[in-house]
């Protein structure tokens, strides 16, 4: 940049400064109509203050120091390691274990989640295992809820689950439109606190690469999807879409839920505890 263009642009800087300078020197003319505004926006700032104060300040008692990282390692880490030759257990790739310790700060206190980070861990240190320790895999727990991880842990254990659509279908048009999506028994059998985001958790599985659901396929079994079927919830909403009449009625809509290739992998990795005792 040249000296002329240096000049420019102190120059504009300094006419910035000056300009602002110049507003807020004419602040104090006007005092005395809004100081009784200011007055009352303080006090009520305040409130909020002390409101967003007294909310937080779980919150900042949750966050993890370094004392409390190094006392989950040599426990809970240790723990999952012990059965472990000592002359297979190595040094993590940093890339897995540096995030992985970080996120803990936030999240150690999520007893659930913890344990898929402790997973992890163990597995990037014991050389058996380390190459099924991908870097990706911090960066998935991050986006994943306790109960996500409790709903992959048991698509993975049973392999398969039923889930289904509850359908209206509209018989003048010919078409069909979905009112319920994803329904399933997952939320009561993997024991979710909020059984009713099970819908959610399974999109969000499913957008992690954790487990797919073919939309043209469903279970041949004969009684896979009974519990569904005869679930209160779902028997009214069926009921509700029928009393349409003959325009319409409704419908189940069959699937199922599997884990991915790259699920299985991340539930070896963190899922599935290397606890031995």
């Amino acid at each position: 940049m040249s000296s002329e263009e240096n000049s420019e642009s102190e120059g504009n800087i300094e006419g910035t400064i000056k300009a602002v300078t110049g507003l807020v020197k004419e602040v104090p003319l006007y005092e005395d109509a809004i100081k009784p505004v200011a007055q009352e926006t303080g006090k009520a700032l305040q409130t909020v203050g002390r409101t967003v104060n007294a909310a937080l300040m779980p919150v900042r008692g949750l966050v993890w120091g370094i004392e409390k990282i190094e006392e989950f390692v040599n426990s809970k880490v240790s723990k999952k390691l012990e059965n472990t030759p000592t002359d297979k257990i190595c040094s993590p790739d940093p890339a897995v274990a540096g995030p992985a310790l970080e996120s803990l700060r936030y999240t150690g206190h999520k007893e659930k989640l913890s344990e898929l980070y402790a997973n992890l861990l163990a597995s990037a240190m014991d050389l058996d295992t380390a190459k099924t320790a991908h870097p990706g895999f911090v960066e998935i727990i991050r986006n994943m809820s306790s109960d996500e991880a409790k709903v992959l842990e048991y698509i993975i254990k049973h392999q398969v689950a039923p889930i289904v659509n509850i359908i209206r279908v509209l018989a003048k048009q010919g078409g069909e439109v979905a009112v319920h999506e994803l329904v399933s028994t997952l939320g009561v059998d993997a024991g979710c606190e909020h059984k009713d985001l099970t819908a959610s958790y399974l999109i969000n599985l499913e957008r992690l690469g954790l487990v797919e659901i073919p939309r043209e396929s469903h279970l041949t079994k004969a009684d896979a999807y009974d519990r569904i079927s005869n679930d209160p919830s779902v028997k009214t909403a069926l009921e509700q879409l029928n009393k349409a009449g003959e325009e319409s009625k409704g419908e189940l809509k069959k699937y199922y839920v599997r884990g991915t290739v790259f699920g299985k992998q991340f539930s070896n990795a963190c899922v599935v505890s290397r606890d031995k005792t």
